[in-house]
């Protein structure tokens, strides 16, 4: 199976206002044909990775009890890099660590402090 479906279905990077991706082919142990997924940060002005994909490959399948025929398309997203692009963050340490902004973190529609 050629890798031709993973593109369409990882566009679910647009939903969060990721309009430019790009993909390109790369190499994982467990999946194949596999891609690494960017995505494009406009006030860095580049290309940055988002995530990963791929088709498990059949031996990695065969020890759940799948026929051979059965096709499972893997992906996984970070968090903190789509982050970035979607709030424009320049610098992921303004995300993570002692430099941290809460006034930003406590105001975020998905952050709740109780």
């Amino acid at each position: 199976m050629s890798n031709s479906p993973l593109p369409s279905s990882l566009r679910c990077a647009t939903q969060i206002g990721i309009t430019q991706l790009r993909f390109k082919p790369a190499f994982n142990p467990y999946t194949e044909p596999s891609m690494e997924i960017f995505g494009y940060h406009p006030d860095l002005k580049k290309w940055t990775e988002i995530g990963n994909s791929g088709m498990f490959r059949p031996e990695m399948l065969a020890p759940m009890g799948l026929p051979e025929n059965v096709r499972v398309i893997a992906w996984g997203l970070s968090l903190e890099r789509p982050t970035m692009i979607k709030y424009r963050i320049k610098n992921i340490r303004d995300l993570f660590g002692h430099k941290v902004e809460l006034a930003r973190t406590k105001t975020a529609p998905v952050c709740r402090f109780d």
